[in-house]
């Protein structure tokens, strides 16, 4: 990756290449994730939210930039893969939490 990450959000990253627990683990126990207007609420929730996005897609994710606002840290990646619209540039708002992920929103 060409960015320097803070360590969950690189955690975060490298998970999302294989492993839909080890990409729950990286979040607080009741961490929470937005994306296409859905919200996962708890670990569980985001293993199962991961599963089923890796079920219908086949993608990457190369963060190219990283701004901090107020408590969020803005990720900007290109996500390329078989979806409808790729590639395209996606922000994620990541807030972070005793060294996880507390919260995070995926959007356009």
């Amino acid at each position: 990756m060409s960015v320097n990450l803070p360590e969950p959000i690189l955690a975060y990253f490298n998970a999302d290449k294989d492993n839909g627990k080890a990409l729950a683990d990286c979040f607080t126990e009741h961490g929470v994730v937005i994306d296409e207007k859905q919200t996962y609420n708890g670990r569980a929730a985001i293993e199962r939210w991961r599963a089923e996005a890796t079920a219908k897609y086949v993608y990457t994710s190369e963060p190219f930039d990283v701004t901090e606002q107020g408590r969020q840290i803005i990720v900007s990646s290109r996500l390329q893969g078989n979806f409808p619209g790729s590639p395209i540039n996606i922000r994620y708002r990541f807030v972070l939490e005793d060294n996880k992920i507390a919260s995070l929103e995926i959007a356009p």
